[in-house]
């Protein structure tokens, strides 16, 4: 058994109704490359059971400490029931994309039982209608607790299921496995001395913020980094339902490289920053509810050492980035998301990149939950504004991948909503028919975002300005757009 760190664990805490954690990827394949051009539900079950070895988070569960005393632990699954994790439906007709954002939408919104290993995966056929497609595709979408993985863990997961050829590789036989459980007593009995150590880890903590706190001061006096302590409050701002709508734009990897090189330093990150900046002006706007203060958004930034590549859970830190939103010329607004980037990069290395890391492991997991839940339901957590959306960089494959035989050739992926932040967006990279693709997808509270497709829209349009202003081309549709 293994303990779950601070922050994965604080996943686990921050489960609300309303507000689940978990991560997942909707990935679509054309079956025409599989064998005999069709691949049967049976091929999926048995190679998920071929590969459940290779990552733990198949086969194991939470199990938690009596009473909330210290963090849980991961218990191995001696048994799994693949068969109860992964479930086959059809979308109705015609089939098309905005039946299938309905359907992951709603699909994501369901919690995981979290009694079971924190995975789930649905087949879905009925993709006849998907424009740019062929017929006869189907999707698979993949739900994992953001507990068991984080964005930079899952870059390592996907590939696992997924082969480089239609060819399906057989992987090594499993490793013969010494199951260590423990019962109550041995957890409590480890809980107690996990908790006698908190003080001095407190103490180093603190140790280690008051150079901190110095190098921060110094930034700000010698103007090294803006503050962003005056932070809007938007439509996306409030409490959360537990509704979802979801979507994905995708674009031209080199159209973006071309559109960042315009601007002396940026980089690709920058340029997808300042095409979700540009949406959100526009969205907004069309709702008379744009503030004349520009948006913040809350950047994740994978804070693991090489040495801890290999290791799966959550190693994030956090980057709070101006979005320039004050500014309508797009590629005035992309040079001004450079310098807000910078200012963000040196904000951060002056804080520490592994301190949201430190404080989650020193705070005993049983107050983090008691404080976490108490905010929620005293509305404290819709009181203060830390940012105003999410946008997180996922590297995806840079190969083409298959599954069963079958080509991947579109997808779109899906974040948790956090309280008051009620709308996510992942930027991810990967390369389909030997052509590099990098798309925007989003999850947003359908009550704070009633319409998806419009935001798609803003998105697209944004793109198509930042393009126009930086490359001196005219603005029109990108090829790669059609779903």
């Amino acid at each position: 058994m293994q303990q779950l760190s601070g922050q994965d664990a604080m996943f686990i805490h921050t489960e609300t109704t309303g507000i689940p954690q978990h991560i997942g990827a909707l990935s679509i394949y054309d079956q025409s490359t599989a064998e005999g051009g069709l691949v049967r539900f049976k091929q999926i079950l048995q190679l998920i059971e071929s590969r459940a070895h290779l990552s733990p988070i198949f086969k194991r569960r939470l199990r938690r400490v009596p009473l909330g005393l210290d963090q849980p632990y991961w218990e191995d699954v001696e048994n799994l029931d693949v068969e109860s994790h992964i479930h086959h439906i059809a979308l109705p007709q015609p089939g098309d994309w905005r039946q299938l954002c309905i359907l992951a939408s709603r699909l994501h919104a369901r919690p995981m039982d979290l009694s079971k290993p924190l995975w789930e995966m649905i087949v879905i056929e009925g993709l006849d209608s998907v424009r740019g497609l062929p017929k006869g595709c189907f999707a698979v979408m993949i739900k994992i607790h953001h507990a068991a993985m984080d964005g930079a863990s899952g870059a390592q997961f996907i590939p696992l299921l997924h082969d480089l050829s239609p060819d399906i590789i057989e992987p090594s036989a499993a490793p013969q496995r010494v199951v260590q459980q423990y019962n109550n007593w041995h957890m409590l009995s480890r809980a107690v001395g996990n908790n006698l150590k908190k003080p001095k880890q407190a103490i180093n903590l603190v140790g280690s913020l008051i150079p901190a706190w110095r190098r921060i001061r110094r930034g700000k006096k010698e103007q090294d980094f803006a503050s962003l302590d005056d932070k809007q409050k938007t439509l996306f701002q409030g409490k959360l339902s537990p509704h979802r709508v979801c979507d994905a734009v995708p674009f031209a990897f080199e159209e973006i490289r071309a559109i960042k090189n315009a601007v002396p330093g940026a980089t690709v990150n920058d340029a997808m920053l300042c095409v979700v900046s540009g949406a959100l002006r526009k969205y907004l706007s069309a709702k008379q509810a744009l503030p004349e203060k520009t948006l913040v958004s809350g950047c994740p930034i994978d804070v693991r050492s090489d040495a801890e590549r290999s290791g799966g859970g959550n190693m994030v830190g956090f980057m709070t980035v101006s979005l320039r939103t004050d500014i309508a010329e797009p590629k005035a607004r992309l040079a001004a998301i450079h310098d807000a980037s910078m200012s963000s990069k040196a904000y951060a290395e002056a804080l520490g990149p592994r301190v949201a890391v430190n404080v989650t492991d020193v705070v005993p997991g049983g107050m983090l939950s008691l404080a976490l839940r108490a905010a929620s339901s005293t509305g404290l957590t819709e009181s203060a504004v830390i940012f105003n959306t999410v946008v997180t960089n996922v590297p995806g494959p840079t190969k083409q991948l298959y599954f069963c035989g079958a080509k991947m050739v579109d997808g779109m992926n899906f974040g948790p909503l956090l309280p008051n932040v009620g709308l996510f967006h992942i930027v991810y990279s990967s390369v389909v028919n030997k052509v590099g693709t990098i798309s925007i997808s989003f999850t947003a509270c359908r009550k704070m975002l009633p319409d998806p497709e419009f935001y798609s829209e803003c998105l697209q349009a944004s793109f198509d300005e930042l393009k126009a202003a930086t490359l001196n081309s005219k603005a029109a549709p990108s090829k790669s757009t059609a779903h």
